[in-house]
């Protein structure tokens, strides 16, 4: 009897000695709808000097399921300008019993391009574990330090959807005399505890549950409290600053990172002069450099800040063919200036979901390189990483938000070209016949502009042709037994347009009840997509981009059928965007089918959002409405 209560007493304390790590006292609020629970949270950002800041991490997080382990972000990154004191991690099992310590030695160091060795110095120590089962706890810590007090890390209360915190804590603390300055973003609707003291601040939050995306959500990024700093006295690649204003920011960027790299092998500007020389002006000049640089360069994929903030120099991107985009901006800049077309290179936050450096809080921010060429009132922004974007086009990875021009004489906020609706359309012009039998004969012209050609144009450069093929079944998914009997693809990077010239067949495209045959009218262009829908919408709800599709389509129907039943004309007008379709008889017999669905680009409330998928609703019906026939007795 002594040794079970011996026994009992000692399952007692080790699990009492476990219970913070044991996933089974999570809560169930804490659970719902979780990938991944993080228990607790502290990161300690230390400003040394004007010279040195420190970040400590310490993470305790549950990983629930496979969804979960991106959530896990064990890794730090470093260069010459930051360095890793310390990192390790334990493995918890879901009891909280140890399964595994992974010490510094055990984490993997590769560098952040592998293969290129010119990049070799900026290197990332990352945990690689599998897990054999699930839930399963990961405690991490770290220590790091860096040179580079310009960029200083922001805070978000959150990192991803599906993901809940038990609690999190923030603290940075900085000296007095270097003009230390934060700016607080979405804390409407969080209980985020703030304290400050002298020369410290603190944040906390505790008891979030765990978000779903919401359909057309803003960003997350958008949504989660989040806190930016800065100083207006700092260090840039070992080189004191002061950045007050966005002009003094970029003039210490402009002298100490990029205008000192302007050497170019004397083979490569009398091969880049001799390529210029009958052009007219500094865009047609541009136009042949950059495409010079596209087909020279491959692009190697670091974000911009890791592994160092100072492009690699211009000569070793054209020695060896490759760079980032940091590398390669700077590259296609220097080539430009010997051939006497100036351009700037450019900090931005490239990516789908548009997002805008804070024009209003100076600091370093953005995750991306570009150049802008400013020519006739006009600017120009180049995307250098592609390959095989067209001169001046960055499709929606950089469109229509502000951006950090960095000239000699110091920074300047621009906004990069954004999509008007008419911009990007797509128009299809076409016709089609049906048969008794049910078998369809198609043929069409579809022309894409703006973000549709960018949706569209990969197909311009898919050389399997089963692959295509599969492409295009996909395309017109609602259409049965599909076979491509020609099919035409052209770009046109002057215009910035793709050219779609096809035709297919298929059969079985009607359906025959009793003497009735009846069909979609809609072959080409169905818009089947209704936005999911809430009881209780949490977000607001943002349409990024507007665009137009204009369908002019002939349709030639079976000789011995007259016509039972046509849809009417349909007019749909809403604060979203419009929706016009009509069905006209023609004298030979056959219809013209018009279509136009606009939609517009904009912010607008949760309780609009009920409204908007309504809309969405109606055009959806509206493309799936079909001609009824009837077979003439003979």
């Amino acid at each position: 009897m002594r040794i079970k209560i011996l026994f009992l007493l000692l399952i007692t304390f080790n699990v009492f000695s476990q219970k913070d790590l044991s996933s089974l006292l999570i809560s169930g609020e804490l659970k719902e709808k979780a990938n991944s629970v993080v228990r607790f949270q502290k990161i300690e950002v230390v400003v040394q000097s004007q010279k040195l800041y420190s970040i400590t991490t310490k993470k305790t997080i549950t990983v629930l399921n496979e969804n979960g382990l991106k959530n896990i972000d064990a890794r730090e990154y470093y260069s010459k300008s930051e360095k890793i004191n310390s990192i390790e991690a334990i493995i918890y099992d879901s009891f909280g019993k140890e399964i595994k310590k992974i010490r510094k030695k055990d984490f993997k160091d590769q560098s952040v391009a592998d293969g290129f060795s010119i990049l070799s110095d900026n290197r990332v120590l990352y945990l690689d574990y599998t897990p054999t089962q699930y839930p399963f706890t990961v405690v991490f810590e770290s220590e790091k330090e860096s040179i580079n007090t310009a960029f200083l890390p922001s805070w978000y209360a959150v990192d991803d959807y599906y993901e809940s915190i038990e609690k999190s804590e923030f603290t940075i603390s900085y000296p007095s005399d270097l003009g230390f300055k934060y700016k607080e973003l979405n804390f409407e609707g969080f209980d985020v505890k703030k304290s400050e003291e002298k020369n410290t601040l603190s944040f906390v939050v505790e008891n979030l549950p765990a978000e779903k995306p919401e359909d057309y959500s803003p960003s997350f990024k958008k949504i989660v409290p989040n806190v930016m700093f800065g100083l207006e006295k700092f260090s840039l690649e070992g080189v004191d600053g002061t950045g007050k204003s966005w002009e003094e920011f970029g003039k210490v960027y402009y002298d100490e990172l990029i205008n000192n790299d302007t050497d170019l092998s004397q083979e490569t500007i009398k091969k880049i002069s001799e390529l210029t020389k009958n052009a007219e002006n500094p865009i047609e000049k541009a136009k042949i450099i950059y495409k010079y640089v596209q087909d020279k360069t491959r692009y190697v994929s670091i974000q911009l800040g890791i592994g160092g903030w100072k492009p690699m120099l211009a000569k070793d991107v054209d020695r060896l063919g490759y760079g980032d985009c940091k590398a390669l901006s700077n590259y296609t800049r220097v080539l430009l200036d010997n051939v006497g077309v100036k351009s700037y290179y450019t900090v931005i936050y490239g990516d789908s979901n548009k997002k805008d450096l804070d024009k209003d809080f100076v600091s370093y921010q953005g995750n991306h390189a570009i150049l802008t060429l400013p020519y006739n009132d006009k600017n120009y922004f180049l995307e250098c990483t592609s390959q095989t974007n067209p001169f001046a086009f960055g499709g929606d990875f950089t469109d229509d938000r502000y951006a950090l021009m960095i000239k000699p004489e110091g920074g300047f906020i621009v906004k990069t070209n954004g999509f008007k609706i008419t911009d990007s359309y797509q128009k299809t012009i076409g016709d089609y016949s049906v048969d008794e039998e049910g078998n369809l004969s198609a043929k069409a012209q579809i022309k894409s502009g703006g973000i549709q050609y960018d949706n569209r144009a990969f197909l311009s450069r898919i050389n399997d042709e089963k692959e295509l093929l599969k492409s295009y079944k996909n395309k017109f998914s609602w259409i049965s037994n599909l076979k491509i009997e020609n099919l035409v693809i052209k770009e046109d990077r002057d215009k910035i347009e793709l050219l779609e010239d096809f035709s297919f067949t298929a059969t079985d495209y009607s359906n025959k009840a009793g003497n009735s045959i009846y069909f979609p009218i809609n072959v080409f262009n169905k818009n089947e997509h209704i936005p999911d829908k809430y009881r209780n919408r949490k977000n607001n709800f943002e349409i990024k981009r507007g665009y137009q599709d204009i369908d002019e389509i002939t349709v030639s129907l079976p000789r011995n059928c007259e016509i039972e039943f046509l849809p009417e004309k349909i007019e749909l007008e809403t604060k979203f965007g419009s929706y016009k379709m009509t069905i006209q008889k023609l004298d030979n017999g056959k219809l013209l089918y018009s279509r136009m669905l606009t939609i517009k680009s904009g912010d607008f409330s949760k309780e609009e959002y009920e409204e908007y998928r309504k809309f969405r609703e109606q055009i959806a019906k509206n493309d799936n409405l079909k001609i009824v026939l009837t077979i003439k007795k003979i």
